[in-house]
């Protein structure tokens, strides 16, 4: 690994350890040349699937996008950082088990729609608000009855 400081491309690894969040490895390196130490993190890189728009444009799967949606959704409500990142972790998971190279985005929101009911009423009326994009309150109003049963 190149060193970040002079350039040179021999360091040397002096301590190795797994990250306290077990999903990374931390190396700690030493320049050959000039001796400066740096640390390097070694993690998995996953594909997951690109999301088909309703247009028909493939994008690729942001999770920062994905977790604002969420985080609007749960906005005001009595979740931390950690549960959110823990719902974002789970529709990730989920998109790498269907084993797939696209998902429409249609899918994708019904699944966080799904996760979202399981956790917080508020929230996925909310999110399926905006989701759905109703077109009168009559079908709002449906969607209301049905989670209040």
């Amino acid at each position: 690994m190149k060193c970040p400081f002079c350039g040179h491309a021999e360091t040397q690894v002096i301590e190795t350890r797994v990250s306290e969040e077990g999903d990374a490895v931390r190396r700690r390196r030493q320049c050959a040349a000039c001796e400066k130490r740096f640390t390097t993190y070694e993690r998995p890189e996953v594909n997951l699937p690109a999301i088909i728009k309703k247009n028909g444009r493939r994008v690729d799967f942001i999770r920062e996008k994905l977790q604002a949606s969420v985080r609007l959704a749960l906005r005001k409500r009595p979740f931390t950082t950690a549960q959110i990142d823990s719902i974002i972790d789970r529709l990730e998971e989920h998109l790498l088990n269907l084993a797939v190279r696209e998902v429409p985005s249609s899918r994708l929101g019904e699944l966080v729609m799904q996760e979202l009911y399981k956790i917080d009423k508020v929230a996925y009326i909310r999110f399926a608000s905006v989701y759905r994009s109703f077109s009168n309150i009559d079908e709002f109003k449906v969607l209301v009855d049905e989670v209040g049963q």
